[in-house]
C-alpha cells in the first residue's frame, strides 16, 4: 500500500465527523486569510476533501481542488458540479491550469508523504503556475525533531477546545493499530529543518520565509510563504 492508496479511502485520521469537519473548517478560514483578492486564482493542491472549499471560493474568482485520490476526486465533483468556481483536477490534470495565471497556491500537510525528488519536481511546476507576485504556501512541514507524541498532544488540545476530547481519545487508540501507523512505521514521513525548506525554495526559484504560525491546530508544525525570486 502507498500513502495515495491510504488516502484513497475512509480513514482513521479523523476521529469523527466534528473532528472532520472543524479541521476542514479551520484549514478554510486560514487559507481565506492569504487569499489577496476577490478575484484571485487560487489552488489548493492536495486539497482532500476539503468540506468548507465552499467559504475558500467564495472569496476568490477561481478556486482549483486538485488531490491523488479518485474517491475523493469524486467526491469533490459531486458537491460542486455545476459550480463554475471550483475546478476538481488530479494532480496529473495540473497543466490544464494555465502558466502564469495563479496568484495563490495552497500546499497543506501533503510534503510529509512525497519524497524530496518529488517535491523538487512540483516545486518547478508550481513556479511556472504562479504570477510573478503570486505566493506558494507550503503548510504543516513537519520539522525533524517531532515525535509522534506532539502530534497527539496537537490533538487532543483541538479536541478539549472542539468538544470532541474522548473521541479523540479513542481515536488515537484505533490509530495506533491503523494502517496509518503501519505505513508511517514502513514508508516514514519526510521531515525538513526550517534551514532546509528555505534553501530548497531558493534552489527552484523563490525566497521564502517561514510564517510565524502554521496553517491548522498543530503548531509544533511549521508554514512558509515563497514568492518567486526577482518578484517586485
Amino acid at each position: 500500500m502507498s500513502w495515495r492508496d491510504f488516502w484513497n479511502a475512509d480513514t482513521p485520521i479523523y476521529v469523527n465527523e466534528r473532528h472532520k469537519t472543524l479541521h476542514y473548517g479551520l484549514i478554510a478560514r486560514d487559507i481565506v486569510a492569504l487569499i489577496p483578492s476577490r478575484d484571485a486564482k487560487v489552488l489548493d493542491y492536495g486539497c482532500g476533501e476539503a468540506l468548507s472549499a465552499a467559504r475558500v471560493a467564495g472569496a476568490c474568482g477561481q478556486l482549483y481542488l486538485c488531490d491523488g485520490a479518485p474517491l475523493v476526486r469524486e467526491r469533490l465533483q459531486a458537491r460542486f458540479r455545476g459550480d463554475p468556481k471550483v475546478v476538481v483536477l488530479s494532480p496529473e490534470e495540473s497543466d490544464r491550469i494555465a502558466d502564469g495565471s495563479l496568484d495563490l497556491i495552497v500546499v497543506n500537510s501533503l510534503l510529509q508523504y512525497l519524497s524530496v525528488e518529488e517535491f523538487g519536481e512540483l516545486l518547478t511546476l508550481w513556479r511556472g503556475k504562479l504570477k510573478s507576485t503570486g505566493q506558494l504556501v507550503l503548510a504543516d512541514v513537519i520539522p525533524p525533531d517531532t515525535r509522534a507524541l506532539d502530534d497527539a498532544a496537537a490533538l487532543l488540545s483541538f479536541a478539549w477546545k472542539g468538544g470532541f476530547l474522548v473521541a479523540a481519545l479513542k481515536g488515537l487508540v484505533r490509530t495506533a493499530v491503523s494502517d496509518y501507523r503501519k505505513l508511517r512505521a514502513e514508508l516514514g514521513l519526510t521531515h525538513y529543518s526550517q534551514s532546509e525548506m528555505v534553501e530548497i525554495l531558493r534552489g527552484r526559484g523563490f525566497e521564502a520565509e517561514r510564517r510565524p504560525a502554521n496553517l491548522g491546530h498543530n503548531p509544533k508544525r511549521m508554514t512558509f510563504v515563497a514568492r518567486p525570486l526577482g518578484a517586485d
